[in-house]
């Protein structure tokens, strides 16, 4: 029998051919994955460019591997090592690597150099005790990284997580982290992109809390360090208090998880938010107001939970901002402007952030001063002045009271002899106390009448004494009140 040609079976075959030529590439692959050395008799799902080994009791990854691999899934297995050669060749499509719950304890220092287009890699809940410089540097594009559920004590921040440039998310809860990684966060070390970094549930025992206080809200909302061992304390309390007042997901997510260790015998861990009702005296923790003085320039914050938001202000009294308003200016971050400050400039601005997931509106109160920043340095400088004569006064007092010649006839060296002409007025004055002394006796015993010399008249004068009747009679008597007036007196008379 003649066979005749027909156009239409053979586009037909040839339309068949192409619709399974693919999936018989792919069931290629994986023929390849079960005949490896590795993988003998140990099965794949594969789909288009996902590769799914998971739970096939592995102990290393299969080779080789598809290079068109965009999805590559490990988990449960029994891999312990994840070395260099690995994979031989480059998966320039692999976005997604998940080795999570296997048993690995090593990562060489080269694990990813054939992977350098990651995006997500997960290796939670393994035997991981530390990070190696420079691991992940090869890493530019990765954004999210899982390292939970580890026993993971100790890493370097600026050398283990070097060269992650786009990472997002960074999970390290459930290991052994005695030491908060401050500087993956902290301003002029921090990765740029980072919004999320959970170092809950280890070790750590204290935190900076000045530092945690000083970071943008959109950091504050990803950083969840709960279920930690700190010690309680008011500067916790105020962290925790503040980040729950600004309705932060770190805080409000985890309110239950946010304890601390109370000092004691027996210790005891507490919620945090409840320390300034039943354990501790903290202060209670409010919202301050931004407090400014006459004549300032003011820069509000509208300092959101998002990151790269549109935002918009309103004046007191819910006033739009208009071009012809030159005392408020939305600068170019979206920070609000005000100045030079009024009296009539106090009151609450409202600031409207718009985001592609949430939208935030947040109210900063304004209390302008009815003086300016000047006078109230002038009144500073004029209060410590006077402090500083006050005190000067007081060493000018014990200056005079303890350490200027001592004029008491008890002090040493005042026993001079009456006839020495260098004696002070001072010794005069005793030993003309003393003769009215002496006169006073004497005439109590009737002396005066056997005497040759009237002894109340008789004063000291350089040693002699004066005959009776030889001194003129009213110089006398201005002398007698002088010497009376000069020994009752305390002020000190020159002769």
């Amino acid at each position: 029998m003649e066979r005749f040609y027909n156009p239409g079976q053979s586009a037909l075959r040839r339309s068949i051919f192409l619709l399974v030529f693919p999936l018989l590439l792919s069931v290629r692959a994986c023929g390849q994955l079960i005949r490896g050395p590795l993988d003998l008799q140990k099965t794949c799902l594969c789909a288009s460019n996902i590769i799914s080994c998971s739970n096939v009791n592995l102990t290393s990854p299969p080779i080789p591997l598809p290079k068109y691999t965009s999805v590559l899934d490990l988990s449960f297995n029994s891999i312990t090592k994840l070395r260099a050669e690995w994979t031989p060749v480059v998966l320039s499509h692999l976005h997604t690597l998940l080795l999570n719950h296997n048993r690995l304890y090593f990562l060489s220092s080269e694990a990813f150099v054939h992977v350098t287009r990651l995006r997500y890699l997960d290796l939670s809940s393994n035997e991981l005790r530390q990070l190696d410089e420079y691991m992940f540097e090869p890493l530019e594009k990765l954004e999210v990284l899982l390292l939970y559920k580890n026993s993971i004590s100790q890493i370097d921040p600026s050398a283990a997580f070097s060269g992650l440039a786009s990472l997002k998310k960074l999970y390290l809860s459930q290991n052994l982290i005695s030491r908060f990684p401050l500087e993956l966060v902290k301003e002029r070390s921090r990765i740029e992109t980072l919004t999320l970094l959970d170092v809950s549930s280890n070790k750590i025992k204290a935190l900076a809390f000045h530092e945690l206080q000083a970071l943008p809200a959109w950091i504050q909302n990803g950083l969840y360090f709960h279920n930690n061992s700190l010690p309680c304390s008011c500067d916790l309390y105020e962290v925790v208090a503040q980040w729950n007042l600004k309705d932060l997901s770190s805080v409000v997510d985890f309110k239950d998880e946010h304890t601390c260790i109370l000092a004691g015998q027996p210790r005891r861990k507490v919620a945090t938010l409840e320390l300034d009702k039943a354990y501790l005296n903290c202060s209670e923790v409010r919202i301050k107001d931004r407090q400014a003085y006459l004549e300032q320039y003011v820069a509000l914050d509208c300092d959101t939970k998002q990151r790269n938001v549109m935002k918009s202000w309103t004046l007191p009294g819910d006033i739009p901002i208009s071009a012809t308003n030159k005392s408020a200016v939305i600068l170019k971050d979206g920070n609000l402007q005000i100045g030079p400050l009024k009296e009539d400039d106090s009151g609450v601005y409202t600031c409207y952030a718009v985001g592609n997931t949430l939208n935030e509106t947040l109210h900063i109160t304004v209390v302008v001063f009815n003086t300016t920043a000047n006078t109230g340095l002038e009144n500073l400088k004029t209060a410590y002045t006077t402090l500083i004569a006050c005190l000067i006064s007081i060493v000018m007092v014990f200056i005079y009271l303890y350490f200027t010649p001592c004029h008491c006839f008890c002090c040493p060296g005042q026993d001079l002899e009456k006839n020495d002409p260098t004696g002070s007025f001072h010794s005069s004055a005793i030993s003309i106390a003393q003769a009215h002394q002496e006169t006073g006796s004497e005439r109590g015993n009737g002396a005066s009448k056997d005497f040759p010399y009237d002894t109340k008249d008789s004063l000291e004068q350089n040693g002699k004494l004066n005959p009776k009747g030889e001194e003129d009679r009213k110089m006398g008597n201005k002398r007698r009140k002088a010497s009376v007036t000069s020994v009752s007196s305390d002020t000190p008379m020159m002769v």
